[in-house]
């Protein structure tokens, strides 16, 4: 899936001339001395999402790179906040995974499935709500829905995937760029004469550019108003693209490796064996071509090595990019922070550092995301609000990203709409929980087959246990194959097994459990209304291999 310019055109489009940063309309910064200003009692709501930002690539976390790879500024939001330790994205995907943010549903109830669906803007969702409530809502950064931004006063976004460099971004004063279905560099030759009016180019690296532009809708935003701004950024997606300030970050150094590194699926299914998105292979999506051509004939260079060779290699090349990404994206979290010092905002902004999914990072030698093992289910979450939350605090209860839009309506005192499936997560940075709370989650991937031939699944995660059920079918969702994969089952202790390295499906000593992991999953799956008696295929199997 190639989603940045190639080099030609990418080398035609170099000329161009900055936009300025300033939102139309606006009186500009020099009322920048009365930006604390606030409405009232209501918090004013910062939202920054990355893609692709995986829990221990941020220090706070203390996973296996916090040793070499330090986020002090994202670590910021968690000490003087809370971090969440088992935050979960409901569909590990990108698309589908900002819709359930955007309507606290689920895909089967938000209609967005896979990356090909289109998202209906006329749904409600939490920024409609705080609109409609008074707060001034805008989207900055990576929206990656198709359709046009709805629920904001401004938005000004990148169209589908976006780029590192020199971006193309599509405000709310401009035609919407999607309407044909083109991308806006099908025709650079019209941009460049000024008659391509659906998108404009900013100069300068990507995180920056959002970055500006998100603090310039701060500087400009209503006085009078609350706030939510959606600032979301493309880094750390792929190509992992750095700017030239980073580019020479940990290369004189050998990230380490996970200890799942050298996995040999020995004890595990089918799924991951015959799943393509693995580190040894990883050269060749390593030498896509890039804006920067930054790893330009690696693939080249890697295949004269033996094969461990090549796959350590592999993935110094890809880590070292990936946290560069993240070094950028962490600085430009501490200009926000220092911002929203400096103009009196802190004390009353609820700020929530998060992002899309979790990602792999070598454990078990794959990459990308898509399965429901852990890297890939688990996303930072770290939320800050001096009000309410306790600084250096911590929670381990089972929240998803369903849960989002529930907790921002609650802090701004709007009521959570009855048909919103997750729950608010106030309580729990009040420092209170519940028995009633959640202590098993629901996950489903939908697309089959299309993206390094993973088959479609769903599962349950709990406290200690997680099943995983691959149904491997299509279903006629967008974008999946009709290739059916073998039905199997995995299942793990993550207790005695939290690297999930051993299946135990048909140990004899968890027959009991998964019984009742099996009732519990089918009770969940009819909670949210996804019971898939439209799909008699998948009937058939889950009736076969139930």
């Amino acid at each position: 899936m190639k989603n940045s310019l190639n080099r030609r055109d990418f080398l035609r489009a170099v000329g161009f001339g900055a936009a300025a940063f300033a939102l139309p309309g606006c009186k500009g910064a020099s009322r920048a001395l009365k930006l604390g200003a606030n409405s009232g009692k209501r918090p004013n709501i910062l939202f920054i999402y990355s893609d692709d930002h995986a829990a221990p690539a941020v220090s706070a976390y203390h996973g296996f790179l916090s040793g070499v790879a330090k986020t002090p500024h994202i670590d910021r939001i968690a000490n003087e906040g809370m971090l969440f330790e088992n935050c979960f994205c409901t569909n590990s995907i990108c698309t589908p995974s900002r819709a359930c943010v955007l309507t606290g549903k689920y895909s089967n109830k938000n209609s967005i499935l896979t990356l090909d669906d289109r998202f209906d803007g006329s749904q409600q969702t939490f920024p409609k709500l705080l609109r409609k409530a008074g707060y001034y809502t805008g989207l900055i950064g990576k929206w990656h829905l198709k359709s046009q931004p709805t629920g904001f006063d401004y938005y000004n976004v990148l169209p589908d995937q976006g780029v590192y460099f020199n971006p193309f971004m599509c405000e709310s004063t401009m035609p919407w760029w999607n309407k044909e279905g083109k991308h806006p560099w099908d025709n650079l030759e019209a941009i460049e004469r000024g008659e391509n009016k659906n998108v404009k180019q900013y100069k300068g690296y990507v995180t920056d550019v959002i970055t500006d532009l998100g603090m310039n809708f701060l500087k400009n935003r209503p006085m009078d108003k609350p706030f939510c701004l959606m600032l979301q950024h493309k880094a750390t997606h792929d190509m992992w693209e750095y700017d030239k300030k980073h580019a020479h970050l940990y290369e004189d150094i050998d990230i380490p490796e996970p200890t799942t590194f050298f996995d040999d699926y020995k004890n595990r299914g089918q799924a991951i064996k015959r799943s393509t998105q693995k580190m040894d292979i990883a050269r060749v999506l390593l030498n896509h071509e890039t804006q920067s051509g930054q790893f330009d004939g690696l693939d080249k260079k890697l295949g004269k090595l033996p094969p461990r060779e090549r796959k350590k290699q592999a993935y110094q090349y890809f880590i070292k990019a990936y946290l560069r990404c993240v070094a950028s994206l962490d600085e430009n979290i501490g200009r926000v922070l220092d911002f929203l010092d400096k103009t009196g905002l802190t004390k009353n902004t609820i700020v929530i550092y998060t992002s899309d999914q979790g990602v792999f990072l070598g454990e078990h030698g794959l990459f990308d995301k898509r399965f429901m093992y852990e890297e890939s289910l688990r996303m930072p979450f770290l939320v800050r609000y001096p009000k309410e939350i306790k600084p250096h605090s911590v929670n381990k209860d089972i929240v998803l990203n369903i849960d989002y839009a529930e907790t921002f309506l609650d802090y701004a005192g709007i009521p959570i709409p009855k048909d919103m499936q997750g729950e608010s997560l106030r309580p729990l940075l009040k420092g209170k929980t519940s028995k009633d709370r959640r202590t098993a989650m629901y996950y489903r991937y939908w697309m089959n087959r299309p993206h390094f031939n993973d088959a479609a699944h769903y599962g349950i995660r709990t406290e200690r246990y997680k099943l995983i059920f691959y149904y491997g079918l299509g279903l006629g969702t967008a974008g999946s194959l009709n290739k059916p994969a073998p039905p199997e089952w995995e299942f793990f202790d993550l207790k005695k097994d939290p690297n999930e390295m051993r299946n135990v499906y048909n140990d004899p000593a968890y027959t009991d459990v998964v019984k009742k992991l099996k009732l519990q999953l089918l009770a969940l799956k009819k909670k949210y209304g996804d019971t898939d008696e439209k799909y008699p295929e998948l009937m058939e199997v889950r009736k076969k291999y139930w």
